[in-house]
């Protein structure tokens, strides 16, 4: 028997380095899954479809709705993001521990659907290195990248409804800490009563 998988959330306002840091901590542990979206948002270059995102057009996306398939979705700057709720169910019960990177408004949806998840906020040290990192992408015009920066302050006001909190000023101690949150969760005796039950028993028997 193994023990139920923990489902982690990770937030941050466009540039924040979110997606850095997620791919990073895949790398870094085997165990960890990662859901990939499904978006309405056209593919950017260098991207593929299912490894970034699952791109799909709007009637697709409605279809998925109206079938109750998503954990979450949400509309992003025009465009529509979703979670498949059977694939995050899957691994979970299979011990498989999934992180979704998802925008403030998804993380509350998922926390409302399932309460034991465990939510992550990620905030930029300054506007101005937000900025900074929005503008040396080269893949968004002024206009868009101006209205990234009007968005990003409403996004970071929602920091308050994480459960953990890392400031992403230097990469390699924000990924160490997101990291260490990973493992505080996998040590928690409630999983480890099952991961060790053999142990146990050898022990108190």
């Amino acid at each position: 028997m193994s023990s139920t998988g923990t489902l982690f959330t990770v937030s941050a306002p466009s540039g924040a380095g979110k997606t850095s840091l997620v791919n990073a901590l895949i790398q870094r542990d085997s165990a960890l899954r990662v859901s990939v979206s499904h978006t309405t948002r056209p593919m950017r270059p260098g991207e593929e479809d299912g490894v970034n995102y699952h791109f799909v057009d709007g009637s697709a996306f409605h279809a998925m709705l109206e079938r109750a398939e998503f954990l979450e979705h949400a509309q992003v700057f025009g465009n529509l993001y979703g979670t498949s709720q059977t694939w995050v169910e899957q691994e979970l019960a299979g011990g498989t521990d999934v992180i979704l990177e998802i925008d403030w408004q998804g993380a509350q949806q998922v926390k409302r659907l399932m309460p034991q998840t465990q939510a992550i906020f990620i905030l930029p040290p300054s506007r101005a290195t937000l900025q900074q990192r929005l503008t040396a992408r080269g893949q968004d015009d002024s206009a868009i990248i101006a209205a990234r920066m009007a968005e990003a302050v409403e996004e970071m006001s929602h920091y308050v409804e994480g459960d953990y909190l890392v400031v992403n000023q230097d990469f390699d101690q924000a990924l160490a800490e997101l990291q260490a949150i990973i493992g505080c969760q996998r040590l928690r005796t409630s999983r480890q009563q099952v991961e060790l039950a053999h142990l146990l028993e050898d022990l108190l028997n």
